[in-house]
């Protein structure tokens, strides 16, 4: 449906960050390793990585304080809440607990050093998101180069090739050590580490290893393979010369947790037996990652844009970011997704699997929203199957989930702390904000039970879901108390990551979170209400939990109704001793409306305005490079498809590298979003970006679709192919200048479904050879549809002599 020019980004300049370089690199992956390619044209660097290389994690023996949850509470009874907020958090640090958790580190660098005889010109790189072919070009006189590269899936290799139509190629590849751009906090650990490599090769091949803190070794081998000429060893066997070759093709294999003696040996006689060209590798790697890439499609407009990401950034500079921005931002967001995990690998984290430092800030995977950020999109996308990353990584760790439940909290079931590391599940952030926060295992939840919707797989619902999801609500059993009222009192309780606006210091800095510990926090009841929810609903398709489910029905008629406070907006908090605070980033509260699926405009109207008062009500100034893909999302859910569209005009402006990569904040301090002395990069909102795009497209749930729910006026043209709803697929074209529509749905599955036609467009048909289709009593432009698996739904203005059997119209 798209062409290359839409799924492709052009660059007319080199990597430029003032250090670090990496930040403005474009990245290959195969969902396990990593290559990022940045530096120009004399000197380039490919810096390897891979998502199961993390190293100075440090996880200690959790004492039991459980004995804290009654002191804390008798301290909010009292309304000593300052001291009830630090209450958990002093008794870990008097017993000297130090969990740190770990952090990625580049494995190496594969860097070249070429000859240049003239000053450049017409140079150009370029990332193929349908390839994911990384390309640098450029003219030396009248001789142009052209270096390609790209990271395996068939192969499980870094290919990467340098040629020209004239000149012979000069130059020097070698392995190296990643040097750190950081602060000197790490120096003691860093300069450890790089004692430990070694770099030897011959002519053909070059060695690189180095020792983590494990006691395992990680490195790389890279053969070396000029076309003709001569190579030679370089420095010692530091590298390889090549000289007088047309062209030079360097395949590299990685290795981790091994030993070097052994990997080098057998990754030497993989490397050995490659006998295709580059193209053919390419052929290999592209049916895979094509695949993946090609599950769904998005087009907005009909006009080509070539300009190069700088030029699209500069016209998004002057307010409205382009059609071809929007879109390509939607494609790079998946690009990186299936280019940065694999289903039985690592999660999808915040700097992908292309993080450049070896401390990385919040280089951690986070439950509080951004890992769950990172997943909306997934299902509707089309890429479910890439899902069970999450699901077998905090299955890996239900040990440490339970231990931390019991030791903080005196309760069986789960307990996940905010942040965790491969293996590191018990806490590690020890302050307030963090240690008080129950809402995590819950909030998972919802990908577990999303991946039964959409795939329909009982077993892994009986199996591993509904277990996950029990012990979640074992949780809820022994934590909650029943208040005078008759509904639970949850408390502590914490708003990720506000505190309440009388509790704020008069300096009101954004990042700051004084006093988070509350009562009645509204996303802990609706995280809560979900959960149990589910897990009605699911342990009723599975047959399993009978003798439970009455006491979990039971527990959700004791959740409170939501607030709304004065100004008519839902509550942060549903306690009288809390007052709302709107200079805050996050939305938890609003879980209801998104990403939960509790309150629809349809069905609760009241309420739902009340929502949408609680998120125009969030300051501008005070969110993050995530938060305005959050608040895209839900102005989106919200039905406001222009306000939705802003947040992504704004972000364009305030949080966009050259490369794309979004960042945390604005290091410019352009006033858009809130200040911090450094930005990190965090791809939770290039993907969150992908979630809020096809959120205006699509809205799904259980009991019904919404077609073009909230498109913004500027996306006059588009199509869609194959975005998903839980049983099936859908595409449509739009012209709304025309008054054009025209969808089709199909059922992978038994569905029962409403359908909501998108308003703007009149007569539309709705018909099928082989469903049963009803006009809705209850809702205007909506049809109740039931179609068995591999029947198709047509919708579409009318069209004389046409039918399809069953049919009505609007």
């Amino acid at each position: 449906m798209t062409n290359q020019v839409d799924n492709k980004l052009n660059l007319k300049f080199p990597a430029a960050w003032w250090k670090n370089m990496w930040r403005e690199a474009l990245p290959s992956g195969n969902g396990e390793i990593g290559a990022s390619v940045y530096g120009a044209v004399k000197d380039e660097t490919i810096m390897i990585t891979h998502s199961d290389l993390w190293h100075w994690g440090i996880k200690d023996t959790l004492p039991d304080v459980s004995y804290t949850l009654s002191e804390t509470r008798k301290l909010i009874d009292d309304e000593r809440y300052d001291e009830a907020n630090w209450n958990l958090t002093n008794a870990l640090l008097k017993e000297g607990y130090s969990t740190r958790l770990a952090s990625r580190f580049p494995v190496a660098d594969l860097k070249l050093s070429m000859v240049c005889e003239q000053a450049f010109k017409q140079y150009e790189r370029s990332l193929d998101m349908e390839t994911g072919q990384v390309s640098v070009t450029w003219k030396d006189g009248e001789t142009t180069y052209l270096r390609n590269l790209f990271v395996s899936r068939a192969d499980q290799c870094i290919v990467y090739e340098v040629k020209s139509d004239g000149a012979p190629i000069q130059g020097v590849f070698h392995l190296a050590f990643h040097q750190s751009e950081a602060a000197d906090a790490w120096e003691d650990e860093g300069r450890q580490l790089e004692n430990t490599i070694e770099i030897t090769g011959d002519s053909e091949y070059s060695y690189y290893a180095g020792t983590n803190d494990d006691g395992t070794d990680f490195g790389v081998v890279a053969r070396i393979i000029p076309a003709d000429g001569k190579a030679s060893i370089w420095k010692d066997g530091m590298g390889i010369k090549i000289e007088g070759s047309s062209s030079v093709l360097i395949i590299a294999k990685v290795f981790v947790k091994s030993d070097r003696q052994a990997a080098w040996k057998h990754l030497k006689q993989e490397l050995t037996d490659f006998n295709a060209s580059y193209n053919e590798l390419l052929t290999a790697h592209v049916q895979l990652h094509g695949r993946l890439f090609h599950t769904a499609d998005i087009q907005l407009g009909n006009v080509q844009d070539n300009r190069s990401n700088e030029e699209l950034l500069l016209d998004a500079y002057s307010g409205k970011a382009s059609l071809a921005l929007i879109r390509k931002m939607w494609a790079y967001g998946r690009y990186l997704f299936i280019s940065g995990t694999e289903s039985k690998g690592q999660p999808f984290g915040l700097y992908g699997i292309w993080g450049g430092d070896h401390r990385l800030t919040w280089d951690h995977n986070m439950a509080n929203i951004n890992i769950q950020m990172i997943y909306w999109h997934a299902a509707s996308g089309g890429l479910i199957e890439l899902v069970p990353a999450l699901i077998h990584y905090y299955e890996s760790m239900m040990d440490d989930f339970r231990e931390n439940a019991r030791k903080l909290y005196g309760c069986r079931g789960i307990y996940i702390p905010a942040g965790s590391t491969p293996g590191i599940g018990v806490p590690n952030q020890v302050v307030p904000v963090i240690m008080n926060w129950t809402g995590g295992a819950g909030w998972i939840a919802q990908h577990y039970y999303e991946y039964f919707l959409y795939t329909g797989d009982t077993i892994c619902l009986r199996e591993r879901i509904l277990p996950f999801m029990r012990e979640a609500a074992l949780f809820y059993e022994d934590f909650l108390v029943i208040g005078e009222d008759g509904y639970y009192k949850y408390y502590p309780s914490v708003s990720p990551e506000n505190t309440p606006l009388n509790f704020m210091s008069n300096d009101n800095e954004p990042l700051n979170h004084p006093m988070p510990t509350t009562i009645n926090a509204t996303s802990d009841f609706a995280i809560m209400k979900e959960l149990l929810s589910h897990l009605v609903e699911g342990s009723r398709i599975a047959g399993v939990y009978e003798d439970e489910i009455l006491r979990w029905e039971a527990m959700l008629q004791r959740i409170p109704p939501y607030q709304v406070n004065e100004d008519g907006a839902v509550s942060e908090w549903m306690h009288e001793a809390f007052e709302d605070r709107y200079e805050h980033r996050h939305l938890s509260h609003t879980y209801p409306v998104f990403p939960g699926r509790e309150v629809m405009k349809e069905e609760t109207p009241k309420l739902f305005q009340a929502f949408e008062t609680a998120v125009k009500k969030r300051e501008i100034g005070a969110q993050s490079g995530w938060s305005l893909v959050y608040m895209a999302a839900m102005y989106a859910r919200l039905g406001d498809g222009n306000k939705a569209l802003e947040c992504l005009d704004i972000l364009s402006r305030s949080c966009l590298l050259n490369n794309f990569y979004t960042l945390h904040n604005d290091w410019r301090h352009m006033g858009v979003c809130l200040n911090m002395e450094e930005a990190p990069i965090q791809m939770d909102a290039n993907v969150g970006w992908s979630s809020a795009v096809q959120e205006m497209l699509l809205f799904t749930s259980s009991t019904c679709i919404k077609l073009l729910p909230s498109l913004p006026d500027r996306w006059e043209t588009g199509k869609v192919k194959d975005l998903r709803f839980y049983t099936g697929k859908v595409s449509m074209l739009w012209n709304k200048p025309a008054g054009e529509f025209s969808a089709t749905i199909t059922a992978d599955r038994y569905t029962y479904v409403t359908i909501y036609l998108p308003a703007m467009f009149d007569l539309l048909a709705v018909s099928s050879a082989h469903a049963h289709i009803s006009k809705s009593i209850t809702q205007a432009d909506a049809y109740e549809v039931i179609l068995e698996a591999g029947h198709v739904l047509y919708i579409e203005q009318p069209k004389e002599g046409r039918s399809f059997g069953n049919s009505s119209t609007i």
